[in-house]
């Protein structure tokens, strides 16, 4: 009798959020106060008579940085944004870090400074307080883990599975940006790696490589709405491509989506390091990762609340499931949205 090998799945054929959904699905909620579980940006808790946000990203050297390019002090403010990012598309305020790190013997105690430094920049931007954490020894390379807690009341707290039908879709910021600064900091290290006397030529490209090394998580537009008493249907905030986004919220939400593509908020450098590439701007700001800008719905009426705010660009609109995602070109064609953002599980793909 032959013995059967047991099935074997690669993690790749179902993607970071297809593999979250399969191992969490049987998992029940013991108590009451667990508002929300797995499946948003933040699990929401019920702390007295505010819901309690929390958030937790992982940053892998190798995998999520290069510290040929990053400076350890970015990367310490990188590793809060994130997090606050993910508290800010929750529409809830962040209020407390913990933070957890693994790292080598071939870090000194100054490089860990450095890296705490970027850590309390960021506390202090955002007005949270680290609040512990754990620090171990890694084999090999630097890995930062970082969990957010913040609070908002509860007809605040903005879900990703509440968008509806006629919704007006709006992005934050710019999109593009933050893809086009790791090409840029990927092709300066290649030539420094062949050429270690040739300096780097960064200053054409300043707000790009911001865009990757140092991201703001936009606190400042949650704070915006809510002095425009606007509180979005539907929010979630773009690390991994706008069109990948929109995939989720449309998942998540039961709707479709239309979005113009002469409403793509594109930064003038963004869309000029995007030729010099040889890429599409429109590809850059609907696949590149990390801008951690917020993807939101409103309801139409709120409209004329938000319409003058420079920084809240509206792109398009929430339709019937089986319309689809639809891209409306320049010249007037509608082509079915593409998500080709990063992912964690797919070989070959690296993220910064």
């Amino acid at each position: 009798m032959v013995n059967e090998q047991p099935k074997r799945t690669d993690i790749g054929t179902l993607g970071e959020f297809g593999l979250i959904d399969r191992v969490t699905q049987n998992f029940p909620s013991y108590h009451k106060s667990t508002v929300m579980g797995v499946g948003d940006d933040a699990a929401v808790i019920q702390a007295g008579e505010e819901q309690l946000v929390v958030t937790s990203d992982m940053l892998l050297e190798g995998i999520h940085f290069d510290l040929a390019y990053v400076p350890l002090e970015h990367l310490g403010y990188k590793s809060v944004a994130v997090n606050v990012s993910d508290i800010a598309a929750m529409n809830a305020v962040p209020k407390q870090i913990t933070v957890n790190l693994a790292i080598s013997n071939r870090f000194s105690v100054e490089a860990v400074e450095a890296l705490y430094r970027g850590i309390r920049y960021a506390c202090d931007s955002y007005k949270v307080d680290l609040v512990g954490g754990d620090t171990t020894s890694s084999a090999s390379g630097l890995v930062i883990s970082v969990t957010a807690m913040g609070t908002a009341d509860a007809e605040l707290i903005t879900r990703r599975n509440t968008a509806q039908k006629n919704d007006i879709v709006c992005v934050t910021g710019d999109l593009g940006g933050a893809y086009l600064g790791l090409q840029v900091l990927a092709r300066e290290k290649e030539v420094f790696l062949s050429n270690p006397n040739q300096q780097p030529e960064l200053d054409k490209y300043n707000y790009v490589v911001k865009r990757q090394l140092r991201p703001e998580a936009r606190m400042d537009l949650v704070y915006e709405l809510r002095d425009q008493q606007v509180v979005p249907t539907a929010m979630i905030d773009i690390s991994d491509g706008l069109a990948s986004e929109i995939f989720h919220l449309s998942k998540q939400s039961g709707v479709g989506f239309r979005i113009y593509e002469e409403n793509l908020p594109i930064d003038q450098q963004t869309y000029e390091t995007a030729v010099e590439f040889h890429l599409s701007p429109i590809t850059c700001a609907l696949n590149g990762g990390e801008d951690f800008e917020l993807l939101f719905t409103i309801r139409q009426g709120d409209y004329e609340k938000i319409k003058n705010q420079a920084d809240i660009h509206s792109i398009g609109y929430a339709q019937s499931l089986d319309q689809g995602l639809q891209l409306a070109t320049k010249a007037g064609q509608l082509v079915d949205i593409q998500a080709q953002g990063w992912s964690h599980f797919t070989s070959g793909e690296e993220s910064s």
